[in-house]
């Protein structure tokens, strides 16, 4: 899927993200219902809700008004695939329905991020967004752009995890239940919508970000355990991911601030 490149803000921000890696969970959509607000579902592809942890090395993180200074530190954004049902559209002068219904929007919702940075308090405060202070380690070995072995190890008081994965070579292979290649692009590689739930509880957030396709090789699960879908009750100790990828590096546009999302 390949979406136009919206106009850079002086308000936006820019990073590059290396040793990426995304690790997908298939789980029960009832689960992960319970997490939600009211006007979110979860997106079930084959039966089953699925989840994410997304783990990179963010690469010279900058707003675009103030390029320096540029902060470079490890992040992982745990996620959940989710549809937005589009709402009835508005009547008309007379009172008539006014045509046909919105169309659902798809994107992610954020359960919450590990940041190793203590710039972690300008998004908690700022924007009341669920981010936390954890010690990560991202340590990778590539031949070009093939991964040799990638690892994550997490400890904090939020996002304890240790994942462990190898490359094989070949292009990423997406779960069941995904049929097109714009399909896997647009709801799993590459949704470019996230919401999430605000830390003061006024409300959900919503923001955007921008960048090429990902092109991942797909990757073997060595080991996978991340503490946080384990104390939102939304996987069980043992369960396994149904799905890994690895990039060495992608350039993404953050479109900062985040704007609040109307009830």
């Amino acid at each position: 899927m390949s979406r136009d490149r919206p106009a850079r803000r002086w308000c936006h921000a820019a990073t590059g993200l290396d040793d990426f890696a995304i690790v997908t969970w298939a789980l029960d959509p009832d689960r992960l219902a319970a997490q939600l607000p009211a006007g979110f579902v979860p997106e079930v592809r084959n039966g089953a809700a699925l989840v994410s942890a997304v783990a990179f090395l963010d690469d010279r993180f900058h707003f675009n008004a103030a390029p320096w200074p540029r902060i470079s530190c490890g992040q992982v954004n745990y996620r959940a695939y989710v549809r937005r049902p589009g709402a009835p559209s508005r009547p008309d002068e007379t009172g008539e329905p006014g045509g046909t219904d919105q169309p659902d929007e798809t994107g992610v919702w954020f359960l919450g991020t590990s940041l190793d940075s203590p710039l972690v308090a300008v998004p908690r405060l700022l924007w009341q967004m669920p981010w936390h202070r954890d010690r990560l380690r991202i340590a990778a070995t590539w031949s070009g752009d093939e991964c040799r072995s990638w690892r994550l190890d997490a400890t904090g008081a939020w996002g304890g995890a240790a994942v462990e994965l190898r490359g094989t070579g070949r292009p990423f292979e997406p779960p069941a239940g995904f049929v097109t290649p714009d399909e896997v692009s647009g709801v799993l590689l590459d949704p470019f919508v996230g919401w999430y739930a605000r830390r003061d509880g006024s409300g959900v957030g919503r923001y955007s970000v921008w960048h090429q396709p990902l092109v991942l090789e797909q990757a073997e699960v060595v080991e996978a355990r991340c503490q946080v879908f384990l104390d939102l009750d939304l996987l069980d100790p043992g369960d396994a991911p149904i799905s890994a990828g690895l990039q060495r590096q992608v350039w993404f546009d953050v479109h900062t601030p985040p704007t609040r999302v109307a009830p």
